[in-house]
């Protein structure tokens, strides 16, 4: 249904949105750098050359696989609350494009945390190749294209002069393929960054023009909370399936404990012997991402600030949940939640993946939330500030069927980190890895992270096979399933057959995620790349 493109290497790969960013990537891995040293530059190459969702004004999860017998950890660059945040402090409905809106930016110290534990080459010369893509330019590809003419198009971003500005062409046309985009103001940002390592960003003059930004309006980021902004190593959540290890991110993503939940949910039941596109499979499939995304609604947060259950990801816990699935009709996502009151009538963000010498492999999801987050672009230093205050629940005890949830565990409070979709997850065995993806998307992310893995580990499918297969998503509420090919007359009698066990089955709105992912063949040696092209893409492997 959907095309994916692959690459094969035996020393290195690296899978992203952003071809030139990949380009850099292999570069360095190429140069001796390790995964890390290479994600770092893709990630600095990427606010340049994906302005959607590429960034430093935003933050992230960066999985790392060292191998050599290393554990798993995670490098959580999740956005705070300012301090001076507050749980009342937005309205149901307000706009999401504001200065108020900005929590304090995460992503370039948790590139550098990652480097300063796991990089070899130099942090300047990480940094540079994005310093020089800013200054010089590239040219723009055909979805690069179609992502600046929407964001200039929309009538929102009328309110954002410097989004205008920065992005716009100055002869006033369309940008197509081939067009060079030029960022002298991010160049000078990211020179800071090269010389000062964090400092660059979060002190000195490029601080200060950030908070000059959010003086200009209602923002609330201060001084002091760029210099009190830390990344955090923290332990995966860490599941089986099958008898491969998953390791995804911990909260305040619920990335790795929804997948973790979901898998160990469905590993009790035999979903291949339905067959993939079974009505069977796919129904089985869709009432664990039910389950899960209620207990996300539930129980997730940052867990510096509240207390998760520890149960949901055990096996105990998903054979309670199994047991509670009609293997014939579909749950109404209500009846399982009675201890919630629900009112009311019922994602921009780039993934790559990356392997390298050693076996060392790395899974990161970072964004601004929205395509082109907050719109508000820092004037004098040229990057886009997130809008990820958003992801906070923003009214006390207001959930309704559209899907706004109001649980106490994801209330705003300062320096608190929002709750995240992203699941940034690695596949090992045998202490090797074997499975490096992800993918952007907002609340879907997870689901289609769960889709690839199934495909994968459980229905046996080739890589590009099952990054290219439509995807499902349920997220509780509202009440329905998304599905990439519910229109496709190929899958006409399941979806007629999910309809008539109860299931609302709707045709996805867009394209669901980006999943760039490798899969390691370890009796070849092997490193297979694939490039989802839903939204563009490249892989390259050596």
């Amino acid at each position: 249904v959907f095309a994916a493109h692959q690459a094969q290497g035996k020393q290195g790969m690296v899978a992203a949105v952003s071809p030139p960013a990949v380009e850099i990537g292999v570069r360095v891995l190429k140069d001796g750098g390790t995964a890390v040293d290479s994600a770092v530059a893709v990630a600095f190459a990427m606010a340049v050359t994906w302005p959607e969702a590429g960034n430093i004004g935003g933050g992230g999860f960066m999985m790392i696989h060292p191998g050599g017998g290393e554990e798993p950890v995670c490098i959580d660059y999740r956005e705070t609350a300012p301090a001076a945040a507050r749980p009342d402090m937005f309205q149901i409905g307000e706009s999401r494009f504001s200065r108020k809106i900005v929590g304090t930016p995460g992503t370039v110290a948790g590139l550098a945390l990652a480097h300063e534990k796991y990089g070899k080459l130099p942090w300047k010369r990480l940094v540079e190749p994005a310093v020089r893509l800013a200054a010089d330019g590239f040219e723009v590809d055909a979805a690069t294209a179609l992502s600046l003419n929407r964001v200039l198009e929309d009538e929102a971003s009328g309110d954002f002069p410097e989004l205008i500005r920065v992005f716009g062409r100055t002869d006033g046309r369309a940008w197509k393929a081939g067009d060079r985009l030029v960022q002298p103001d991010l160049a000078g940002t990211l020179q800071a960054i090269a010389e000062h390592g964090p400092d660059g960003f979060y002190r000195g003059e490029v601080a200060q023009k950030l908070v000059a930004e959010m003086q200009a309006g209602d923002g609330l980021i201060t001084a002091a909370d760029l210099q009190g902004y830390r990344a955090k190593v923290r332990r995966p959540i860490h599941g089986t399936f099958h008898g491969y290890d998953v390791y995804g991110p911990p909260p305040p993503s619920s990335g790795g404990t929804c997948l973790v939940e979901m898998l160990n949910i469905l590993e009790r039941f035999d979903l291949k012997s339905h067959g993939r596109n079974s009505p069977q499979a796919m129904h089985l499939i869709i009432e664990a991402m039910r389950r899960a995304y209620l207990d996300r609604a539930r129980y997730l947060g940052d867990a510096d600030f509240v207390d998760i259950p520890a149960r949901l990801t055990t096996k105990e816990y998903a054979a309670q949940l199994a047991a509670t699935i009609d293997p014939k009709r579909a749950t109404r996502s209500e009846a399982l939640a009675a201890d919630l009151q629900i009112s009311g009538e019922g994602d921009s963000t780039p993934h790559f993946s990356i392997i390298g010498g050693g076996g060392m492999a790395v899974s990161n999801t970072y964004t601004l939330e929205f395509s082109f987050g907050s719109r508000v672009v820092v004037r004098g230093a040229g990057f886009l500030l997130n809008n990820e205050m958003g992801d906070f629940n923003w009214k006390a005890g207001y959930t309704d069927r559209r899907g706004y949830i109001g649980t106490q565990a994801n209330l705003i409070e300062p320096g608190k980190r929002m709750l995240s979709s992203q699941t940034p997850t690695i596949i090992a065995k045998g202490g090797e890895v074997r499975m490096v993806t992800g993918s952007p998307g907002g609340r879907t992310i997870i689901n289609t992270v769960l889709c690839v893995v199934l495909n994968v580990l459980e229905f046996e499918l080739t890589l590009e096979d099952a990054v290219a297969a439509p995807r499902l998503h349920n997220q509780w509420l509202p009440d329905q399933t998304r599905f990439e090919a519910a229109d496709d007359p190929q899958y006409r009698e399941t979806v007629e057959t999910l309809r008539a066990m109860g299931h609302r089955i709707v045709e996805s709105p867009g394209k669901q995620g980006d999943a760039h992912a490798i899969w390691v063949d370890r009796e070849s040696g092997i490193y297979y790349g694939v490039a989802d092209d839903r939204r563009g893409g490249a892989v390259q492997g050596f």
